[in-house]
């Protein structure tokens, strides 16, 4: 079975929580100054959605894949796209890349990295799960629906795992699916001020969340 944590404590990132200590105290001493962060993050939007949706969509398929936050993009991908290509159509160009993200992320894992990717997970903890044809769609499920590694990391072990692709895209489309158009709808809501968007995204994230609670308890062993 996967490992849901790592498996011995590692030493702090000191160098991480010092940056993110610096951040921290710039954030505040610009607060202070009296930065316009509203006017701010307008100018950074705008920057991102001049750049057009194919460098946008395109850096949501490669990107998460070495490390950034996916759900940079799930949030954002409304508000910056929704008024060219609808909300609908920024959803669909936000899901279609997601799975290209899942096919690289895969392809990196069992063929091109397989080494390296195997060594970094090991010195972090994760253990690669043992996979057969008759568990390998309980290993999927149960790495996708337990809370622990990121959901870039779940991909990498999957893939190392070498459960079949196709085994593979369809679990892991389907179990990131509703918490996208969530956050993308949320995301939305949030910009613009829309407290009803606000509301739709949070219903579709609460929903995922008591589907998800029920299938892992109905499916997905129990790990001590």
């Amino acid at each position: 079975m996967p490992s849901e944590a790592p498996r011995a404590r590692r030493k702090l990132p000191l160098v991480k929580l010092g940056i993110a200590a610096a951040v921290a105290i710039v954030a505040a001493i610009l607060v202070l100054r009296g930065l316009d962060y509203r006017a701010l993050e307008e100018q950074v939007l705008g920057i991102v959605r001049g750049m057009g949706p194919w460098a946008f969509f395109g850096a949501t398929a490669v990107l998460p894949a070495v490390g950034a936050p996916l759900s940079a993009f799930t949030l954002t991908a409304g508000e910056l796209f929704a008024p060219q290509m609808t909300m609908g159509g920024a959803i669909a160009a936000l899901l279609f890349a997601i799975g290209v993200n899942l096919a690289l992320t895969y392809w990196l894992a069992r063929y091109a990295l397989r080494p390296v990717l195997s060594r970094v997970l090991e010195h972090y903890g994760y253990r690669v799960p043992r996979v057969t044809a008759s568990n390998a769609l309980s290993v999927a499920l149960t790495l996708r629906l337990t809370p622990g590694p990121p959901f870039n990391v779940q991909s990498y072990i999957l893939g190392l795992a070498e459960v079949p692709f196709r085994l593979y895209m369809i679990v892991s489309w389907i179990c990131i699916l509703p918490w996208a158009i969530g956050a993308a709808v949320l995301g939305k809501g949030v910009f613009n001020g829309n407290f009803k968007l606000v509301l739709y995204g949070m219903g579709v994230i609460v929903v995922a969340v008591v589907v998800v609670k029920a299938i892992r308890k109905r499916y997905v062993p129990r790990v001590n």
